[in-house]
């Protein structure tokens, strides 16, 4: 019987579960009694530190130590087994077979992902829907159609498939950048302020090394590097010294680059940080044409500035190097793999946009102690170690157990905006301002919305780095009556179910005139009516615009007729001529914007219509096909009614599944119908409540 003793607890053993063996409390004190005399302290042997998990999967000249769910292949067991020569620990006592059991099966157990094995999380994840609408939104910043809600074979397969789309990952990506390097687009950029969209777009389609992209930011050589980061905004007169344009530049880059806030200390010594005067002037001068004079609080000190990094021990560069030298400088300093804060801002920033809070809060105060520094540690030298790669980077935290496991997020203005009109379909229009054709587009391309404003999109005049995501009342004001929204719903609803009424063409277009006086002549044969439209495009002060249509007449086979001049109209305003019966076949003037109104603080845009019947006041400029829209960045949207099955119920679980990720309640269903039963107006009041449920605005 005592012979079966063995065979009988090996049966047990092989069936029992492997314990979880603790990192803290069973491999740090042997790593540290057995490797610490060569591995620890301030200068580790091949620069590999044994102190933490993260320095293991860090590693030193030889690469990482270990490589998590694969003992075999991890340099550790290979130099303690002596697979690989010199054996370790180098000149001592091999280490025990129990003690070499003990790390292969630490590294095999669970061959957990680097960032969960270092956060020690076991959450559960979010089920597959759930997951695919969070990696949708949070890499194309739109939600998963029902079709594309189940097509996938892996969630690792999903973000590869999302990451791959680049056009799609760069238009939602750029909206995170436009708040950190100041841009913006569908504003008038007054002074030199000069927009880098072109760049910024095509750098993100082709997922631009981050060391790279900083380094165009910096030290734009190139004719299509974006040289509108350095030169700042300049709001035309007299400024505070510490705002000039290489004060901006200074202040900016520092800020997003490498989370230190020089705002104080542009003005004075800082009082609440260890930032000087003279620091943020140093950094400036590397961006300076001509030698700074140092001002305190706005008054002359007398002093020269000289280059000077804000951590000097990395480099600099000559007192009498050339601006072009100086810039060189600034964009090697900012990225060099020594400059470890360079990786730690970054990674901080992408960890925060996708968890919501950042490893080191607040986010731009990279001094303050993180919250888990093995983490940040890893995460930065991964981030090195895989070439600044901004995709690599996203798809690793994405992976994670950390990423996937339930969080209350809220949409982003971008997100809430275009998850409305992807699935009612129902898209602003891209206006050229030339005479031309609109396009359906996504929000970042457009001017602000006082929706989006309420829902936290910035007026990008100075650098965000965090929105703000508190409620406000002006959000609950936008959100419960506001005129953007009504009016998108309005027009949605009626889209979704194939009843929206195309919209006229105009005859004329002017495209935006400023000063200029233009020619019209106009086909109006067979016309019912003239209408004559003046609308605002963004003045600075369209209150004080004066504009109108001069030496104006109707000609047809019996002559002409004149029609009052009407020069001094107020913008917006249309003026309407029945035509009926009357024969006339042209309609002839000359557009003009009154002098008076052409000063630099009206600063005049105007667009002049003519059309032969009342316009659809949301789509005045001529519109091409919804067919020449891109089709991976709007998803075809048919009419919800071809999906009605019995019941409507076909189309409202299509509409609860692109909305929500998924089906709706047998209540919800029948909440639904009865507002469908009204038609438009009942589908309207149902958009209200989808889009306005807290499953709609959060990611959860």
């Amino acid at each position: 019987m005592r012979k079966l003793w063995p065979a009988l607890f090996a049966i047990a053993a092989a069936g029992a579960a492997p314990r979880n063996i603790d990192f803290d409390r069973e491999v740090r004190p042997l790593l540290a009694a057995r490797c610490g005399s060569c591995h620890g302290g301030d200068k580790p042997q091949a620069g590999l530190a044994m102190g933490a998990l993260a320095d293991l999967l860090k590693g030193g000249q030889n690469g990482p130590a270990i490589v998590l769910g694969d003992s075999r292949g991890s340099l550790l067991i290979q130099r303690i087994t002596g697979f690989k020569a010199p054996i370790m620990p180098f000149g001592g006592e091999p280490l025990s077979d129990s003690q070499i059991d003990l790390l292969r099966a630490w590294i095999d157990q669970e061959p957990a992902h680097p960032i969960d094995r270092l956060l020690h999380l076991t959450a559960a994840p979010v089920s597959d829907a759930l997951f695919a609408r969070r990696a949708y939104l949070d890499l194309w910043g739109l939600p998963p159609t029902p079709e594309q809600l189940t097509d996938f074979p892996s969630r690792e397969a999903l973000l590869d498939r999302l990451l791959a789309d680049r056009k799609n990952y760069a238009e939602h990506w750029i909206s995170f950048w436009n708040d950190l390097l100041r841009n913006d687009e569908g504003v008038v950029y007054h002074g030199t302020r000069q927009s880098i969209s072109t760049w910024l777009l095509q750098a993100l389609e082709d997922n631009l090394p981050y060391d790279r992209f900083v380094q165009a930011l910096l030290n734009p050589t190139a004719p299509t590097d974006p040289a509108g980061f350095l030169i700042g905004v300049n709001w035309r007169g007299d400024i505070n010294a510490s705002q000039t344009p290489v004060m901006q530049a200074a202040q900016n880059s520092a800020q997003v680059f490498l989370g230190v806030n020089l705002k104080c200390n542009s003005c004075h010594d800082s009082f609440i940080s260890r930032w000087k005067l003279k620091d943020a002037y140093g950094l400036a001068s590397f961006f300076a044409e001509t030698e700074l004079s140092i001002y305190r609080c706005d008054m002359p000190t007398g002093e020269k500035s000289q280059p000077r990094f804000l951590f000097p021990e990395l480099g600099g560069v000559a007192p009498d190097a050339s601006p072009a030298e100086r810039r060189a400088a600034a964009a090697r300093l900012f990225t060099t793999p020594e400059n470890t804060r360079f990786a730690r801002t970054a990674v901080n920033r992408i960890w925060k946009r996708l968890l919501g809070s950042g490893l080191v809060e607040p986010i731009d105060e990279m001094d303050r102690p993180p919250q888990n520094p093995e983490l940040l540690d890893w995460l930065a030298s991964d981030f090195v170690a895989h070439h600044y790669d901004l995709k690599f980077l996203i798809r690793r935290i994405m992976t994670s157990r950390a990423y996937q496991a339930p969080t209350v997020r809220r949409l982003t203005a971008e997100q809430f905006a275009d998850s409305i009109s992807a699935i009612t379909g129902e898209w602003r229009l891209l206006e050229p301002s030339k005479p031309g054709v609109a396009t359906p587009s996504r929000e970042w391309r457009l001017k602000s919305t006082p929706l989006t404003r309420a829902l936290g999109r910035p007026i990008r005049d100075q650098v965000f780095t965090d929105r703000n995501h508190e409620a406000t009342t002006l959000q609950a004001l936008e959100l419960a009556n506001g005129a953007t929204l009504s009016a998108l719903l309005h027009r949605g609803a009626r889209r979704l179910l194939g009843e929206l009424p195309p919209s006229p063409q105009n005859l004329f277009d002017s495209g935006i005139v400023r000063n200029e006086k233009v020619p019209v002549d106009v086909d109006i044969s067979g016309a019912p009516e003239l209408r004559l439209l003046v609308v605002d495009a963004d003045s600075y002060d369209r209150s004080r615009v004066i504009a109108g249509w001069t030496e104006a007449k109707l000609v047809g086979p019996g002559g002409a007729t004149t029609l009052p001049d009407t020069t001094n109209l107020r913008v917006p305003s249309e003026l309407v001529f029945p035509l009926t019966g009357k024969g006339y076949t042209r309609f002839q003037g000359t557009i003009v914007v009154d002098k008076a109104s052409q000063q630099s603080d009206i600063n005049p845009r105007v667009r002049f219509f003519v059309f032969d019947q009342a316009p659809d006041p949301e789509h005045l400029v001529r519109f091409g096909d919804r067919k020449e829209a891109d089709s991976s960045l709007l998803p075809p949207s048919a009419p919800l009614r071809s999906r009605f099955g019995a019941g409507q119920a076909g189309g409202l679980s299509y509409l609860y599944q692109h909305t929500y990720a998924r089906n709706p309640t047998p209540q919800e269903l029948s909440i639904a119908q009865e507002f469908l039963s009204s038609g438009p107006e009942g589908l309207e009041d149902l958009l209200w409540t989808l889009f306005l449920s807290p499953e709609f605005l959060y990611l959860h």
